[in-house]
């Protein structure tokens, strides 16, 4: 293997163009771009010129031996073969969420690279924020006391677009619940651990196309807490503050604008040392908290490197398969319930 991950990339378009191509794998100190395919060859060419990568011709061309880990990002109705053709070829994968379209799949997908001892990781980005993983280290030291209440919303304007994939379920898997959602979930999973039965509300409510453009879903951990995750394909972008509350026993710690693409927010800590005594009067002054403000960290950046960090020293990457497969589990739960009507357990298995 070179000094660096020599990367393919099957999916130019969207976040891989976007983000994770120039400011993840170009960025990253431990990887570099070797190779690109898209099933639009105009695509692939301009992609692999913009960023001086050999473009290939089709998927098997592009794990020739010049690449030792491919990022997926293509539709998530394409995840399952073309991982399973990289497991077979002997390449490591990081697949854009979710892994797969069901949690069959995503079992199956996880399965194959255990057998072919290559890593499987799933792209959630969002754990690499500086402030979730300042609020994480406060929320592992007790500092929030015990866990009680926590909420998730990222929501945003989506009109109807042609062939756009993540607006039907053939291609997606759903709508803005596994799409947005998901990542919501992956976050509150590991502020809170495990999701053990989840109670989900899906609609159509502003836009025609044929997944959902809203969703809510409860959740209740396996720790007693509850969690909300709201996220929304009909709310316009500046309307939603895409808020991020975590509540316990010793105070809270809330965010607004770090669940994202971007690299920062605002967020705050109310935490004490104990809860006090009952205040009657329950007077509150208003303000005061602690600003959680670290120094930005690009998240697409720092996924690329962890993953080839992983890979250089044989280890499973932190956010790697047991995390997509969970994740996948609680949004097959949500999806069971919305149809339903019912709360629905989540099905053991995969850690948070």
């Amino acid at each position: 293997m070179a000094d660096r991950i020599r990367w393919g990339v099957v999916g130019c378009g969207g976040i891989a163009r976007r983000r994770t191509i120039p400011e993840g794998i170009v960025r990253a100190c431990n990887g570099r771009l070797a190779a690109v395919w898209d099933l639009d060859g105009a695509a692939t060419r301009d992609v692999a010129s913009q960023f001086g990568a050999r473009a290939a011709a089709d998927l098997g061309d592009l794990l020739r031996e010049d690449v030792d880990a491919v990022y997926i990002a293509s539709p998530p109705a394409a995840h399952a073969g073309q991982a399973a053709a990289c497991a077979r070829a002997g390449k490591h994968v990081l697949c854009e969420k979710p892994l797969g379209m069901s949690v069959a799949e995503a079992g199956a997908m996880v399965d194959g690279f255990r057998r072919a001892d290559r890593r499987l990781g799933c792209a959630f980005m969002m754990r690499f924020h500086a402030q979730h993983q300042a609020a994480l280290r406060r929320v592992r030291e007790g500092r929030l006391g015990r866990p009680v209440l926590a909420r998730a919303q990222l929501s945003c304007w989506y009109p109807p677009l042609p062939g756009a994939w993540r607006q039907d379920p053939a291609t997606g898997g759903g709508g803005s619940l596994i799409d947005m959602g998901g990542h919501c979930i992956d976050l509150l999973e590991m502020f809170f651990g495990p999701v053990r039965q989840v109670s989900c509300v899906t609609g159509r409510l502003v836009h025609a196309y044929a997944s959902e453009d809203g969703a809510v879903a409860t959740l209740a951990f396996e720790n007693g807490a509850v969690g909300i995750v709201d996220t929304f394909f009909c709310i316009p972008d500046e309307a939603s503050q895409n808020r991020l509350e975590l509540y316990g026993s010793l105070g809270s710690i809330l965010a607004s604008g770090t669940i994202g693409q971007g690299e920062r927010g605002a967020m705050t800590a109310f935490l004490a040392d104990g809860a006090g005594g009952y205040d009657a009067q329950q007077a509150r002054a208003g303000g005061g908290g602690v600003a959680i403000d670290p120094e930005p960290v690009n998240m697409y950046r720092a996924e690329i490197e962890e993953f080839g960090a992983a890979i250089r020293e044989g280890r499973e990457p932190s956010h790697g398969a047991d995390p997509g497969l969970r994740s996948q589990r609680t949004l097959e739960a949500c999806y069971e319930s919305a149809r339903t009507g019912r709360a629905v357990p989540v099905e053991a298995g995969g850690t948070a």
